[in-house]
Parts: structure tokens; C-alpha cells; sequence
């Protein structure tokens, strides 16, 4: 089987980076679908580290605003949901249950000795899982504009404080505005970066 032509086009081709946004409501049911879909996708050992925020409130908005480099303060508070990407450095604790096959695979990152390897792992697949919830949005209807440009600390001091959770990036949902969306930047070509052996 393939991706249609069309499919391919919505989550790829077509897709945008968007910086405005239509008043249209996202819905906790599209929030759950989004993650219902994600899921599905490959993490190393099915570590799914990631852990997601959807800010919807304008309270909730409001502690992220100080965190925000002023380019992206007013696209985020116009956004009907903001998405806290984050990744679980402390991930292994749910092992057991999502690896059950190995019940030594939490060993294989629990402990001080094994912290980097560990935040390591955390940080790759829950970076993967960032491009999947991308994925995942588009694939159901939402346009994404997702983003670096704010304070890691402070996000994290605010939103994850006394866990082992750490803030990725930052993804805008919702319907994007077509009339605030940039022009489209080149990519590079497939001989530029890439090689076959």
C-alpha cells in the first residue's frame, strides 16, 4: 500500500508552517484523536518519552507568555492550542508496561551512572514523536506551527517543575490564516545531502 497523492500533499507537500490563525475552535475529542494517532509510530524499545501540554486557556497561555522570544508572542496567543512538546528523562519507569518482553530493559537506563544515556534517549525519540504529532495533526484536519524561539528553563520551571520532564519545542494548533503564511523556502537537492553507498 501507499499514501495517496492527496495524503502526501496534506501532511507534506502542501503542508505549511503556519503564523496565523482562523477563530476556530480545536476540540478535546481532535486532541485525543491527534494522540491516538501518534502513538502508533516507532520509539527505540517503545520508550515513548514524549509528554505533551495542550495549552487551551487564556490562563494557561499566560504562564508561557513570559517564556516566548517576542517574534512568536502574538502567533501563540492568537492560536486556539499551544502544544509543550516535552520529553521524560525518567521515561524507563514505564518500561515494564510498554516493554514487557524485556523485564530488564528499565536497568538499561534507571540509575546515576546510566543519566546521560538515558536523557539521551529521551531527547531522540522524543524529538521523533514531535515529528510524528506533526504528522498526526495534519493527518487529521490541523494546521501546525511549530517552533523553537522561547526559554527552555523557563518553561520548564513553570510547567514541569519537580518531574523529570524537559520542554522540546512548542507547536501551535489550529486553522491557519493562508494570508499569514510566508512564502515557500527552497529545500535542498537530493545530491546535496544525501548519498547512496
Amino acid at each position: 500500500m501507499k499514501l495517496s497523492a492527496e495524503g502526501m500533499d496534506l501532511i507534506f507537500r502542501n503542508a505549511r508552517s503556519n503564523n496565523g490563525w482562523r477563530a476556530e475552535p480545536v476540540s478535546d475529542a481532535q486532541l485525543r484523536e491527534l494522540y491516538e494517532l501518534m502513538q502508533w509510530a516507532p520509539t527505540t524499545m517503545n520508550t515513548n518519552p514524549a509528554r505533551i501540554l495542550f495549552l487551551r486557556s487564556a490562563e494557561a497561555k499566560a504562564r508561557l507568555q513570559p517564556a516566548l522570544s517576542p517574534g512568536n508572542l502574538d502567533k501563540t496567543m492568537a492560536a486556539p492550542v499551544t502544544a509543550i512538546i516535552g520529553y521524560d528523562t525518567q521515561f524507563y519507569e514505564l518500561l515494564p508496561k510498554l516493554f514487557p518482553h524485556n523485564q530488564n530493559a528499565r536497568g538499561l537506563f534507571a540509575g546515576e551512572e546510566k543519566k546521560a544515556h538515558a536523557e539521551t534517549a529521551a531527547f531522540r525519540n522524543g524529538s521523533m514523536q514531535g515529528g510524528y504529532f506533526i504528522l498526526a495533526a495534519r493527518s487529521i484536519g490541523l494546521d501546525c506551527g511549530p517552533m523553537s524561539g522561547f526559554n527552555n528553563a523557563k518553561v520548564d520551571a513553570e510547567f514541569f517543575a519537580g518531574t523529570g520532564i524537559k520542554s522540546n519545542f512548542l507547536c501551535n494548533l489550529g486553522y491557519g490564516d493562508p494570508a499569514k503564511v510566508m512564502p515557500r523556502n527552497p529545500r535542498p537537492a537530493f545530491d546535496e545531502v544525501c548519498k547512496l553507498l
